[in-house]
């Protein structure tokens, strides 16, 4: 049976019931990370078309230049791709802007009460910025985690509907920033989107989750989502914890933000915006398929035009046991 799907392929398994995802790469800053699934070797082109006979390892990878600028319109021959040290033939590629699935993950507990417009503001200037035909959710946490939209509705693309759920309720309460993120990965396996992003405002700090955050570590490992986080606090804030917000990101495929002031927010979600809608899909068949443990992975862009770039990608994927599972293997 072949499937097929924009970008990035996918494959659902279920193992001793717990769902594994299967075939996903994303991106974060100098690190790597990747599942495989199995397909067979793929032709060149903006498809991706996934079966089960060779296993294959889809990329999404964002690329900047010397001076943090993104860096789009480059072809499939300025990238490069490593496996344990190994140059891999990459199959298949896509430099196109593909729709994503996103969830707004925005803190409304009492300390972000003074910084709420800054950041409602900063949040729908990213919708203005997104690709029209991406499909977006609303949570809003303190004490408790809401959905902002309604029941019915779990995605829209419908600017007033959003402002409406990025406006709901008052800022008070303590934060739970755990049960928040757990609760966004959930909904974002509801979305049509093969890709999938989360963006967390909050000052990490989590001081009422029914979750730990090893909780939420395992869960972003298993999931398709990249993160990208925005740590909006005072220093003299006691509950502030970029250490989370760091990690999460990372770990994701996303990146870390931390603004100096509450106004730089909008600046920032049009920045991520850009990334998203800047990423290229890769695709290869490892050349070593035999032996299981940790795969490690590179990617290197090249333009005789553009001076040194930096691919950024996360570091790695597991094979166990004719199983894919993702492994984070950061940088402390």
């Amino acid at each position: 049976m072949l499937f097929s799907c924009p970008g990035i392929g996918l494959l659902k398994s279920a193992s001793r019931g717990r769902r594994l995802w299967m075939a996903a790469l994303w991106v974060a800053a100098g690190e790597g990370f990747a599942a495989a699934q199995t397909a067979p070797p793929p032709k060149d082109g903006d498809e991706f078309k996934i079966s089960a006979d060779v296993q294959i390892v889809a990329l999404d990878v964002s690329v900047r230049d010397k001076d943090g600028g993104f860096v789009s319109g480059l072809d499939k021959g300025a990238f490069k791709v490593y496996e344990n040290g190994k140059l891999q033939t990459v199959n298949q590629f896509s430099n196109t802007d593909q729709p994503v699935s996103v969830g707004l993950i925005v803190d409304s507990s009492g300390s972000m009460r003074p910084k709420r417009g800054d950041v409602i503001t900063g949040a729908l200037a990213f919708i203005g910025a997104s690709n029209p035909a991406d499909e977006i959710f609303v949570i809003n946490f303190n004490d408790k985690v809401r959905r902002g939209l309604p029941d019915m509705v779990p995605f829209t693309d419908d600017i007033t509907k959003l402002r409406a759920a990025l406006w709901m309720g008052e800022p008070a309460g303590r934060t739970a920033l755990y049960d928040a993120v757990l609760e966004g990965l959930k909904q974002l396996d509801m979305g049509r989107q093969s890709k999938k992003t989360l963006i967390v405002v909050s000052d990490g700090g989590d001081n009422i989750s029914s979750h730990t955050f090893k909780d939420v570590m395992g869960a972003v490992l298993e999931s398709r989502a990249t993160i990208y986080t925005i740590g909006v606090f005072d220093e003299e804030d006691p509950d502030k914890n970029p250490d989370v917000l760091k990690k999460l990101a990372n770990v994701s495929g996303g990146v870390a933000y931390f603004p100096r002031k509450p106004a730089e927010v909008m600046d920032i979600c049009r920045q991520i915006a850009k990334d998203i809608r800047s990423r290229y899909s890769l695709a290869y068949v490892p050349q070593d398929t035999t032996h299981a443990g940790i795969k490690h992975i590179k990617v290197e862009a090249t333009s005789a035009d553009r001076g040194k770039l930096v691919a950024r990608t996360r570091s790695s994927y597991v094979v166990a046991n004719n199983t894919i599972t993702t492994a984070d293997r950061s940088k402390k």
